[in-house]
């Protein structure tokens, strides 16, 4: 882990991966929503590594706030 983006997304992916199991009833449907934040984590790590900040940036809030809006429904 070199940079901000390395500690931060996977941090992050961390998360994701415990909401899952804590706070869902689990399935693949489910499943496939966690998907979609943990591939922004991915990719938002490559770009802020690539020194482009602002749509790294974006897209972490993006899967923070994903993974928010799944818990809650």
């Amino acid at each position: 882990m070199a940079t901000v983006y390395d500690i931060v997304t996977v941090t992050c992916f961390a998360c994701v991966v415990l909401t899952y199991f804590m706070f869902t009833e689990g399935g693949m449907k489910v499943l496939a929503h966690f998907m979609l934040p943990a591939a922004a984590f991915a990719i938002a790590n490559q770009l802020g590594n690539r020194g482009m900040d602002v749509p790294a940036v974006i897209l972490i809030a993006a899967g923070i706030g994903y993974t928010y809006i799944i818990v809650r429904h």
